[in-house]
């Protein structure tokens, strides 16, 4: 078996224990990181040099990638990048030293593993419900809960160690189709009136039902990028239209940029009762 390649599976980086279960032997080890093969960090773990930098600054930290980083590594929508290094460690392992400018989240992990890099997708929650609002955090979440494909019932059935992580539990549905959904649909909810997502209306889903009849369209800019899908909508809103629905179309600069005004729109179309039938 070559090293090399066993490494390159793993994304470049491995621990020397894992690797010794593999079948490779400490001989085999030393010579490859003696001729330039490979780095040994913290006589722990062995890098190539073509390895991922974030899983290379784990491992000098002796940490695990975590909250908004393992969020941006594994494709969740965020409203804004993150800016440092999100770092998970076990309460008493001592600090992160070689001048890191990281993010240290001090918990136990939820789930037993062994050697990792990256935290599980759970710590990597209750991490998020600590660093973010809870309305960029409950978009987070349910972006996450769509990848990673994970029951909301699930989520709520974990002994979460923190109350912003048990009230995004309670919230968190797995019907947003993107994060900026969850970005209208909270505040909406928070007015008392009945929201759906994802209901299918004239042989298509729309984003967000408010009432019975006020539909709420949100273009991320991630979507409806071509001219024949941008011709499919405004065709679905005339029928939609055609058929009773006032139809309400926001783009992402809107939501992320101008959000109150949105939801002022979205106020006085309530008052208007436009979300009741006639």
């Amino acid at each position: 078996m070559n090293l090399a390649h066993w490494l390159a599976a793993r994304d470049g980086i491995a621990h020397r224990a894992d690797a010794l279960r593999a079948g490779f032997t400490v001989a085999a080890l030393r010579s490859f990181v003696r001729t330039g093969g490979a780095v040994l960090i913290r006589r722990a773990w062995l890098a190539l040099p073509s390895s991922d930098p974030l899983l290379v600054a784990a491992a000098r930290a002796g940490s695990r990638l975590t909250c908004v980083t393992l969020a941006r590594r594994r494709g969740w929508w965020m409203l804004d990048e993150p800016d440092r290094l999100h770092l998970h460690r076990l309460p008493g392992s001592g600090a992160v030293t070689d001048g890191f400018d990281a993010v240290t989240h001090w918990t136990r992990p939820m789930l037993p593993g062994g050697h990792a890099l990256v935290a599980h997708v759970e710590d990597a929650l209750l991490h998020i419900a600590h660093c973010l609002p809870f309305e960029s955090a409950l978009a987070v979440w349910e972006s996450a809960v769509r990848v990673e494909k994970l029951a909301p019932e699930y989520l709520r059935s974990l002994a979460w160690t923190s109350t912003a992580a048990h009230e995004l539990a309670a919230a968190v549905t797995g019907l947003a189709d993107s994060g900026l959904e969850t970005l209208l649909v909270t505040p909406l909810r928070r007015w008392g009136v009945h929201v759906r997502q994802q209901v299918w209306l004239a042989g298509r889903p729309v984003d967000v039902l408010v009432g019975e009849r006020l539909v709420i369209q949100i273009d991320g800019w991630q979507f409806h990028s071509s001219a024949a899908q941008r011709a499919k909508d405004i065709a679905h809103d005339a029928e939609l239209r055609l058929r009773g629905y006032t139809v309400l179309r926001f783009g992402y600069a809107q939501v992320v940029h101008d959000r109150e005004a949105v939801l002022r729109v979205i106020r006085q179309s309530i008052a208007a009762r436009l979300h009741l039938a006639v």
